[in-house]
């Protein structure tokens, strides 16, 4: 039995990155796909998803908090992976790339939480209200263009994690590297930038999971 201070083995294995970055991926992924069906990714929205289409947006935000704790699971497992190797300036860009990415997630999908809560207290006064603009623009601009820019930040460190310990296939590393400079450049311009992060992610758990499998195959 591991001495109390320390995690147990099985919680530091590649495996269990690989878990908790596959439900992250499929949860955002899930979140992203139901708000790009309803809402305009645009400052300017119009609101009028907030009637009989607002389910799909509620359904969404009730995903993202699950996506968030399972990241911070993956967030974790990779640094674990450093090890003796890990450095102090590295760390904490790593660490901080990923506490700010989260957060600022959660706090542009509460911004949208409050404008479906509003308009259940008040239907038909909050779509196109200054109100309502208000809210859309600081969500939108939270996540388009800060969260999005903190993940470019987050994808870099990570494929960086990734070069160092071969925790999984070097292309994943420089895929990430293309990935960031795609976000960097477009989170704001174009929509579906929303999603080359977690693809990303599901790109590199499906790969942990699979050299995992390989090796466990291999005779010993």
């Amino acid at each position: 039995m591991p001495p109390p201070h320390q995690a147990p083995d099985g919680l530091k294995t590649p495996k269990a990155a690989g878990v908790a970055g596959i439900l992250f991926s499929v949860l955002l992924l899930s979140a992203l796909v139901l708000v790009l069906q309803t809402l305009r990714l645009h400052p300017q929205d119009p609101g009028d998803w907030v009637g009989t289409q607002s389910w799909k947006v509620a359904l969404a935000l009730n995903l993202i908090p699950f996506a968030g704790i399972a990241f911070l699971w993956f967030m974790g497992v990779l640094r674990d992976r450093l090890g003796d190797r890990e450095n102090s300036l590295f760390a904490t860009v790593f660490l901080g790339s990923g506490f700010l990415f989260i957060g600022m997630l959660f706090v542009a999908a509460s911004a949208i939480g409050a404008i479906l809560l509003t308009h259940a207290a008040r239907p038909g006064e909050l779509a196109g209200s200054v109100t309502f603009t208000l809210a859309r623009s600081f969500a939108y601009n939270l996540a388009s263009i800060y969260a999005m820019k903190v993940s470019s930040v987050f994808l870099i460190t990570a494929s960086t994690i990734v070069l160092r310990t071969g925790i999984t296939g070097r292309w994943t590393a420089f895929a990430g590297y293309a990935a960031a400079t795609v976000i960097l450049v477009g989170s704001h311009l174009v929509d579906w930038t929303f999603l080359v992060f977690p693809i990303w992610v599901l790109i590199v758990s499906c790969d942990i999971l699979i050299r995992e499998y390989r090796h466990a195959g291999r005779p010993g």
